[in-house]
């Protein structure tokens, strides 16, 4: 298999602690404008949204590091 982009969607809610954390499963997108567009859909209901994209090559193991391509309130640190 080629190299491929993966292109992320997550959610995230503070807890009673004050921490991120998922609220919702990651999900895969096919285009970063779909991701953009849901991720803009969910912003009234999570504390913290974020897409983001990378280059991988999952038959050996190998991913390029994450460009945050869309991001809407507090999430945790892709670092």
């Amino acid at each position: 298999m080629a190299k491929i982009k993966l292109i992320v969607l997550a959610a995230y809610k503070r807890d009673d602690e004050g921490n991120m954390v998922e609220a919702m499963e990651e999900k895969q997108m096919p285009t970063e404008d779909r991701a953009i567009r849901e991720g803009k859909s969910l912003v009234s209901q999570y504390d913290g949204v974020v897409a983001w994209s990378r280059d991988a090559d999952p038959d050996i193991g190998e991913y390029g590091p994450p460009t945050i391509i869309f991001k809407h309130g507090e999430t945790p640190d892709m670092g």
